[in-house]
């Protein structure tokens, strides 16, 4: 199992991408509001978890990749 060591920060901040990621994708297919105004609330919320998630997970792949490092050199 590979193990990634994340800061409480860096946890909550993956999962508030996952979360706006989530809802921005639920408010474009669900009923409850205007087509208008799903598509401008679920949009923005889509994209800013969808971009935010880049930087996020090359840092949990650094992570993964220097603790793969220091086993080997152990």
């Amino acid at each position: 199992m590979k193990r990634a060591n994340l800061s409480l920060p860096q946890l909550g901040l993956i999962v508030a991408t996952r979360g706006m990621l989530a809802a921005g994708g639920m408010l474009l297919i669900a009923n409850r509001f205007s087509e208008a105004k799903r598509k401008k609330m679920g949009w923005p919320l889509l994209a800013i978890g969808a971009i935010s998630t880049i930087p996020l997970a090359m840092g949990v792949i650094n992570n993964l990749k220097e603790a793969k490092e220091a086993a080997l050199a152990a």
